[in-house]
């Protein structure tokens, strides 16, 4: 069972002082921590066809980068040199139970802001160069060591490397500069820039990466889910017109007429809340997910044990909107609750198991809609 140590600080006292304000450095928050793959397992996944993964190899007599994107081939890896390249796995939890569970770790910040579990292996040299991330992120040393320079803010703005795929500042400068241990702990708030270099064979970092949708991002979906709902009748209105003496003019009473339906069409606080937690709990890989048939999903709960109750899936996001009645919403879909004992409902999406269940009708059927939706396991 995995547990931040977090020495003089408390979680309550690093949300205060550092969160998205500036970097921490934790030695030993994770003391003894073991590995939760191999490498070779790592570049096991990076084979799959339905896994993300980078190689990134480093020529340093050149200051070049070259990057391939997985799915990777075996060859890929006996062309490698014994230096200067990396491998990077995103979404590890999604296939290794215990990835999860280090992820727990991380409850005192809500469960939808978190991402995923990147693992990246480095030879000595290695490291991806000095960039920034537009997301908070919790840098965990698991094996060997690794160098890591700080840096200032940057923006999209920054100089970067050009005619390169990946976000690499041609402008660094370093401010601090921290050489992680197994165990140890970086935390780096958004726009920081930092260059992590392995400084041993055998170098893992565990990078807990979290969820920042932009500005762009939401406002494109929620102004889709609005449209949606509304009706082809509901339109642009202007009664009681006077007459205009400049009629290829766009008068201020118009454009006020604009903003006031864009106010109302936006201040609607359920419709809100309701799109909000759909759009989280969309899976990070919707093609990915395995959607049973029902006639699977019968026979699955016929032969359940609910007083051992149920776990979330691995790759599921599910959360809940605790209003008069209990909103639920696993990968993207609304779910019923009516008629539903709540307190299952809200340890499941709290922790990764539900506790004893009630043999009910609601509840069964719950359950039925959970795993057709790839929620639970």
């Amino acid at each position: 069972m995995y547990q931040i140590q977090w020495g003089e600080l408390t979680a309550e006292r690093f949300l205060t002082e550092f969160w998205q304000q500036k970097p921490l450095l934790i030695r030993q928050a994770f003391p003894g921590i073991e590995p939760l793959l191999e490498h070779n397992e790592l570049a096991g996944l990076a084979l799959e066809s339905n896994v993300e993964s980078r190689l990134i190899s480093y020529r340093p007599d050149e200051s070049h980068f070259e990057l391939k994107r997985g799915p990777l081939d075996e060859k890929d890896f006996a062309d490698l040199s014994e230096s200067h390249w990396t491998l990077l796995v995103q979404a590890v939890d999604h296939y290794i139970e215990e990835a999860g569970e280090l992820l727990d770790c991380f409850s005192f910040i809500p469960r939808w802001r978190i991402d995923d579990l990147m693992v990246s292996y480095a030879t000595p040299g290695g490291g991806v160069g000095p960039h920034f991330d537009n997301y908070d992120v919790f840098l965990i040393q698991a094996t060997g060591t690794r160098r890591w320079e700080i840096g200032g803010l940057e923006n999209s703005q920054s100089k970067r490397v050009a005619d390169f795929p990946l976000l690499i500042l041609s402008d660094f400068t370093a401010h601090e500069t921290y050489e992680l241990e197994p165990g140890d702990m970086l935390y780096l708030p958004p726009q920081i820039a930092h260059n992590g270099v392995a400084t041993s064979a055998d170098c893992t970092t565990y990078s807990v990466g979290f969820r920042a949708p932009s500005d762009a991002e939401i406002l494109r979906s929620y102004t889709d889910y609005i449209g949606e709902t509304l009706a082809a009748e509901q339109r642009y209105t202007d009664p009681k017109l006077a007459p205009t003496l400049h009629p290829g003019a766009l008068d201020p009473a118009s454009i006020d007429r604009v903003k006031s339906k864009l106010q109302l069409l936006l201040d609607q606080p359920d419709q809100l809340a309701t799109w909000f937690a759909g759009y989280l709990s969309e899976p990070k890989y919707a093609d990915d997910l395995y959607r049973p048939e029902v006639s699977d999903a019968q026979e699955w709960i016929d032969q359940l044990d609910l007083d051992e109750g149920v776990t979330r899936a691995s790759d599921a996001r599910l959360i809940y909107i605790d209003q008069d009645e209990l909103l639920l919403f696993c990968n993207g879909n609304a779910l019923n609750t009516d008629g539903c004992n709540q307190e299952w409902i809200r340890l499941l999406c709290d922790t990764r198991h539900s506790g004893p269940i009630a043999d009910t009708a609601a509840d069964r059927a719950l359950l039925q809609a959970l795993y057709l939706n790839a929620g639970i396991e």
